[in-house]
């Protein structure tokens, strides 16, 4: 996480659990919901799931809005924070690569409140 989110990046997230592992809006179904997509499950910090979500919706604030007052609780915690800079730390090793650039801007804004 230091080599994309610089120095200040913290290393250790404060707790584990079991998580999907790429929750995003292309591995939900509805009308009721369904997740999609398990390959990646395991242990992963807390929050991490509503994280990559929330962190995937920024390119549509009123949307990342309501993933972020739903996941709150979770989201607003000490390793939900961390979560979420593990997850721009994701999308930012991916913006070198072309990926999702659409949200480079808002990950690198949230990146600065959070640190």
């Amino acid at each position: 996480m230091p080599r994309f989110l610089g120095p200040d990046a913290p290393t250790e997230p404060p707790s584990w659990t079991t998580a999907h592992g790429d929750v995003q809006w292309s591995n939900l179904a509805g009308p009721t919901l369904q997740i999609l997509d398990w390959e990646r499950w395991g242990r992963a910090p807390e929050g991490y799931d509503a994280a990559v979500l929330y962190v995937s919706s920024l390119a549509v604030p009123a949307l990342a809005k309501r993933v972020l007052d739903t996941f709150s609780t979770v989201l607003n915690s000490p390793s939900g924070r961390f979560s979420q800079l593990y997850a721009a730390s994701e999308f930012i090793q991916g913006f070198e690569r072309g990926n999702n650039l659409e949200i480079e801007e808002p990950v690198r804004e949230l990146v600065t409140r959070l640190l």
